[in-house]
């Protein structure tokens, strides 16, 4: 049977109503499954949509989460809640699950692709070149003055705070903010980094 269309929904009946279908088609009832189906397909339909998103999918959950509702009806529980918040929260938890699955599917898809890529990589150029950078910074942090070279040091090659780069120093945290700027404004240059 295919899920009801938006447009297709028959009024929903009342609680008593679909928790008496869940009855009989835990029996087995066929055609109170057919009731229940008209009355909940395009509700089920539409929570799957907005969490799944994708059309052919959200069909494809929503008639399992009908099949579900019709293997595993013995399990309702009125004392628990409503039959339709029970459908829907089979409907939700099945929605969900998908999402998971799929974005899963694509990060397994995601990793195993960038596996079989290795980049072309020549380790005595990579050697050199980063040699050659770390001259280059250490050439441009002796052109700073003392306090922004200590500030940018401690700050970020040692990994202080501001305040506890400002505090190390013995300068105000105004001053050191300033410095650090003016420095790594310096810095910049020298390295001739594009702001």
């Amino acid at each position: 049977m295919p899920v009801a269309a938006r447009g297709d929904r028959s009024p929903a009946p009342q609680t008593g109503a679909l928790e008496a279908l869940l009855t009989r088609v835990s029996r087995g009832d066929q055609y109170a499954f057919e009731s229940l189906y008209t009355a909940v397909a395009g509700s089920v339909l539409g929570l799957v949509r907005r969490v799944v998103r994708d059309p052919a999918q959200s069909e494809e959950v929503a008639q399992e989460v009908l099949i579900e509702v019709w293997r595993s009806a013995a399990r309702f529980d009125a004392r628990q809640g409503s039959a339709m918040a029970w459908i829907m929260t089979l409907a939700h938890r099945r929605a969900v699950d998908r999402v998971r699955s799929v974005q899963a599917a694509a990060d397994r898809d995601h990793r195993a692709g960038m596996g079989a890529y290795t980049a072309p990589f020549d380790e005595v150029s990579e050697q050199v070149e980063r040699r050659l950078e770390r001259e280059q910074v250490r050439r441009c942090l002796q052109q700073l003055t003392d306090l922004q070279r200590e500030s940018v040091t401690l700050a970020y090659y040692r990994g202080y705070t501001y305040r506890e780069t400002a505090d190390l120093l013995g300068a105000a945290l105004g001053t050191v903010k300033t410095r650090l700027r003016d420095g790594l404004i310096r810095l910049r240059d020298c390295l001739g980094v594009s702001a």
